[in-house]
């Protein structure tokens, strides 16, 4: 096997991502080298570094490009992946460019979050650098078809998944959002920059801002979360996990939708008991 195949570059954004696609890198044999970002990986990944001499850890911020280049290529790494969440508002408030992204960032046409990383990859991939699928190695963790808890969704949240679907596939084709809360197959939230975690929180305080005997809304909420229609999987794959589940249950969400085979679950054994103590269903659906 070519040396270089036996190393993969893990650029780390924050969350649990980086850490489950590390070890099953590890499990793999591969050799990491992670350029974790200052302003959002988990400090823990020092304490994974030390533990494991396969792993070697490389601390940039972001915006600095031309450092992650010279990294990797000292490294002698010529596959990475991006792993993690890098919180939208970070991209377009704290990046600090370096001469490489700032060059970048005049070349846009807009600077939506898949233009943004479509060009990184595009930079990398010129430097000999190959981007690959965020799922690489995390293949089993891809939600199968089916109704995922005890619960099925009651006729009403099947109404309103069907509408969110249509509403969330339009935002996620312009790259605003891929979830959206809804209630009687009516729009209460919509993701942005803020993300989906905080789309639902918001979702919960504006249903409880109601007045109840003037709301014509069922107070039920079901939350949709999809792909983008052409979702590239090397960046900004769906993830659904433990805290998703906590704030749909603080918000007094019921019922969850995504896509099957394009949306990653995290601690599904613990996602499905918490959903069903909450009384959450969660399923799945085919792409179309």
């Amino acid at each position: 096997m070519n040396p270089a195949q036996t190393k993969l570059g893990l650029i780390a954004g924050n969350g649990r991502f980086p850490f489950l696609l590390l070890e099953a890198a590890r499990a793999h044999g591969l050799e990491v080298i992670v350029a974790a970002i200052k302003e959002e990986t988990d400090p823990e990944m020092n304490d994974r570094a030390k533990a494991d001499p396969g792993i070697r850890v490389h601390w940039l911020s972001l915006g600095e490009l031309s450092k992650l280049i010279d990294t990797f290529h000292k490294e002698g790494v010529s596959r990475a992946v991006m792993a993690g969440q890098v919180k939208h508002k970070q991209i377009f408030s704290s990046i600090r460019p370096d001469w490489r992204l700032a060059k970048l960032l005049l070349s846009l046409r807009t600077k939506n979050t898949d233009m943004l990383l479509g060009a990184v990859a595009k930079v990398l991939g010129d430097e000999g650098i190959e981007l690959i699928s965020s799922t690489a190695y995390l293949e089993p963790l891809l939600a199968k078809p089916g109704v995922l808890t005890s619960r099925q969704p009651t006729e009403q949240e099947k109404n309103d998944i069907a509408y969110g679907r249509t509403v969330a596939n339009t935002i996620a084709g312009y790259d605003i959002g891929q979830t959206v809360v809804i209630a009687s197959q009516a729009c209460v939230a919509i993701e942005a920059m803020e993300g989906t975690d905080a789309a639902i929180e918001r979702a919960g305080h504006l249903m409880q801002s109601l007045d109840d005997e003037a709301s014509t809304l069922d107070r039920t909420l079901t939350v949709v979360k999809v792909a983008k229609p052409k979702q590239d999987m090397r960046f900004d794959v769906p993830v659904i996990g433990i805290r998703t589940i906590e704030t749909m249950q603080a918000a007094h969400a019921t019922c969850l939708a995504l896509e099957a085979g394009r949306t990653l679950l995290f601690d599904f054994d613990k996602v499905r008991e918490l959903a069903d103590r909450a009384g959450i269903a969660i399923i799945a659906l085919e792409n179309g």
